[in-house]
């Protein structure tokens, strides 16, 4: 008996070191890149000056002499983010809610199936079908020359946070306890009352981080935003060509060199800073609730 406890107590040790060590490398890798980015992006920063490259609003990398202004991409990639959230979380949101409490077990299980390929599909694949589909239907519903714009933009990252918004919001809302409607049912609520009243704000911390996550795709993608977009450096007008943070650094770093490509590590590292603030601010707004 002395021996199996020691044995257990030796197991326990080595587990809390395991778990602290590979929390310690996941701390470290973010180290690690925020060291590299600060590194390399700051020499193009300090060239340009952060009034000339956060404000300017004309990126003209090649030209002669250049211009590195990234106001453009900023603001196409707030107004992108904020439209895929706007439309994706309420369908998502909702989506989950019918799932987990009102969807009969074979339609879930379509739907459900459905969600779980969504995910599953490259990001390529959704910019493919966006380029081939959506893009010449917006060119002529809209009676415009292009349908390559943000609005294309905004639609194919809608689709594509779904199924980070829907799974986790739909684990968040099973986690509720069976009692918590129980007694708002007994206390005379309705089914849907009890849902939406009752079990999601009991579920509050699991679909805020499905928000979080569905926010974190849509600020990083690049593939699909790129195809769809028209990559244009353009202030961000919903039906016009725009680029977007992550497109500017995908679609120049292949052939840039000198003050171009330490630009372009300058715009990866305001991409970092821009991302790190949105998790914080939904972090501290997320604890502030609670």
């Amino acid at each position: 008996m002395k021996n199996k406890n020691a044995f257990g107590k030796i197991f326990e040790a080595v587990m809390h070191a395991v778990f602290l060590l590979l929390g310690l490398v996941t701390v470290g890798c973010v180290l690690l890149i925020t060291v590299y980015l600060v590194i390399a992006g700051l020499p193009a920063i300090r060239k340009i000056g952060i009034v000339n490259f956060v404000c300017g609003d004309t990126w003209r990398s090649t030209a002669n002499p250049p211009s590195f202004g990234i106001l453009p991409f900023i603001m196409t990639s707030i107004y992108g983010t904020a439209g895929a959230i706007v439309i994706g979380v309420p369908v998502g949101f909702l989506t989950a809610v019918y799932l987990a409490k009102l969807a009969k077990p074979a339609v879930r299980s379509v739907v459900s199936g459905a969600v779980s390929l969504l995910a599953g599909i490259p990001s390529v694949v959704y910019g493919l079908v966006g380029m081939l589909v959506l893009v010449p239907n917006i060119r002529r519903l809209f009676h415009i020359p292009d349908g390559s714009s943000l609005f294309a933009a905004i639609i194919v990252l809608a689709i594509m946070i779904l199924p980070s918004i829907i799974n986790v919001s739909v684990t968040a809302l099973e986690a509720v306890p069976r009692e918590y409607e129980d007694a708002s049912l007994a206390l005379g609520a309705t089914p849907v009352e009890t849902y939406f009243r009752v079990s999601v704000p009991a579920a509050k911390s699991g679909i805020a981080a499905a928000v979080v996550l569905g926010v974190g795709r849509a600020i990083g993608e690049a593939m699909a935003v790129m195809m769809v977009s028209g990559n244009a450096p353009n202030m961000p007008s919903l039906f016009q060509s725009v680029r977007f943070l992550t497109t500017a650094v995908a679609s120049e770093m292949a052939y840039a060199s000198g003050l171009q490509r330490e630009a372009l590590f300058s715009i990866a590292l305001v991409l970092f800073l821009f991302i790190m603030l949105i998790n914080a601010a939904l972090n501290f707004f997320l604890k502030k609730k609670r």
